[in-house]
């Protein structure tokens, strides 16, 4: 598990029939402390984030049994952290 900012939503008027219904978000990687990490990357909600959220996400075939129905999708967002505690750091 990887963690991200929430720092928006992806819109999609055309996309493959698997995704609809799913919402999109972009996401911006951090590492644990929340400091921005790599490039912005979209990933699809399982648990309702909202904007500014610090969530933690999953990456390549994780992502996609995230759902039911498995969807093509190559992040997807796993949880919401209310905070980390790093004893020592």
């Amino acid at each position: 598990m990887l963690p991200a900012k929430v720092i928006g939503r992806v819109i999609a008027t055309k996309k493959v029939e698997a995704l609809t219904g799913l919402k999109l978000i972009l996401l911006q990687p951090t590492n644990w402390k929340g400091e921005p990490e790599r490039d912005y990357i979209v990933a699809a909600d399982s648990v309702s984030a909202g904007y500014d959220e610090f969530v933690f996400y999953v990456e390549a075939r994780d992502a996609a049994v995230a759902f039911p129905e498995v969807p093509p999708v190559d992040a997807t967002i796993v949880g919401i952290i209310d905070g980390v505690h790093m004893p020592g750091v």
